[in-house]
C-alpha cells in the first residue's frame, strides 16, 4: 500500500502505478501480471474488475472499501483498480528504424500524449533526456493511454552524442524548429529516421541541434508563433509516416 500511494517510494523501488482498467488491461495482455492489484470492493460486481481479477493470482489481489482505495490519492475518482508493477528500464539505446528523441519536455501531459502518437506511428524507440517529465509517473501513464508497452521507451539519454552516432550508423535526424527551418512538408525523411522534439519553451539546445541532418519547420499560415510541442510532434511524426518510414522494408 505505501508503494501505490507514494510516487517517491514508487520511483525509489523502480515501480509505477497503473490508474484504472483501461491501463491493466493492457499490461496484463502485453506484458503479463502485475506485483500487486488494487481493487475497490463496492466495484467488484463489475464484470470488467472480475475479469481483470481473475487473471492475478488472489495472493496479490487486494480488495479495499472504496473510503480507503479515495486515500490513495488517485484521479479520477471513478477508477475500480490500480496496479502496481516494475517500471521497465530500457536497455541501451540501439539503432532501429524510427524513433522519437524528447528533449527537456517537462510537462507529463505533453510527454504522455507524443508517447501516445510515437505508439500509434508504430515510433520503435522514444528517447528521453535527463530533464524530461518521468516517463513513468501517472499523468504520463493516463495520458499515454497504454502506448508505454507499445513503444520502447529509455531515459537519460545524452541526446546529442546519440544523434552523433546515429547519423554515424546512417540514420537521419530531423529537429523540429519553430522557425528557420526546412520546410516539413518538402522535406525528405527517410529510415532510419529520429525526430527530435524540445523543451516546451526554449526547444531543443544548440549542442543536440548541431548534431542533426536537418531543422523542419511546420508551416503555420494563420500566423501562431509556435505549437504546443505534443502537437508538433504528431504532425512531424505522421508527415513521416505518410513518406513511408514507418513501413517496413519489403
Amino acid at each position: 500500500m505505501r508503494l501505490a500511494a507514494s510516487s517517491r517510494d514508487r520511483r525509489k523501488a523502480g515501480r509505477c502505478l497503473l490508474e484504472g482498467e483501461h491501463l491493466v488491461s493492457v499490461y496484463l495482455a502485453r506484458i503479463g501480471v502485475p506485483e500487486l492489484l488494487i481493487v475497490v470492493a463496492e466495484r467488484m460486481d463489475d464484470p470488467a474488475l472480475q475479469a481483470i481479477a481473475a487473471q492475478v493470482p488472489p495472493a496479490d489481489v487486494l480488495i479495499v472499501p472504496a473510503l480507503i482505495f479515495a486515500q490513495l490519492g488517485v484521479l479520477p475518482a471513478a477508477i475500480g483498480a490500480l496496479a502496481v508493477v516494475a517500471t521497465p528500464r530500457g536497455e541501451v539505446p540501439a539503432p532501429h528504424r524510427f524513433h522519437v528523441l524528447l528533449e527537456d519536455v517537462q510537462d507529463p501531459g505533453n510527454v504522455g500524449t507524443i508517447l501516445r502518437t510515437a505508439a500509434a506511428a508504430g515510433v520503435e524507440q522514444v528517447l528521453l533526456s535527463k530533464h524530461c517529465a518521468f516517463a513513468w509517473a501517472p499523468k504520463v501513464l493516463r495520458a499515454a493511454q497504454g502506448a508505454h508497452f507499445l513503444t520502447e521507451i529509455v531515459e537519460d539519454v545524452e541526446l546529442a552524442s546519440w544523434a552523433r552516432r546515429f547519423r554515424e550508423c546512417g540514420g537521419q535526424v530531423a529537429a523540429t524548429v519553430a522557425s528557420g527551418g526546412q520546410n516539413l512538408y518538402t522535406s525528405i525523411l527517410r529510415a532510419p529516421l529520429a525526430i527530435a522534439i524540445g523543451n516546451e519553451g526554449s526547444g531543443l539546445t544548440q549542442s543536440l541541434l548541431d548534431a542533426v541532418d536537418a531543422q523542419l519547420t511546420i508551416p503555420m499560415p494563420g500566423g501562431m508563433e509556435s505549437l504546443n510541442a505534443s502537437a508538433a510532434a504528431a504532425i512531424t511524426v505522421f508527415e513521416a509516416v505518410r513518406q513511408g518510414v514507418a513501413t517496413s522494408p519489403s
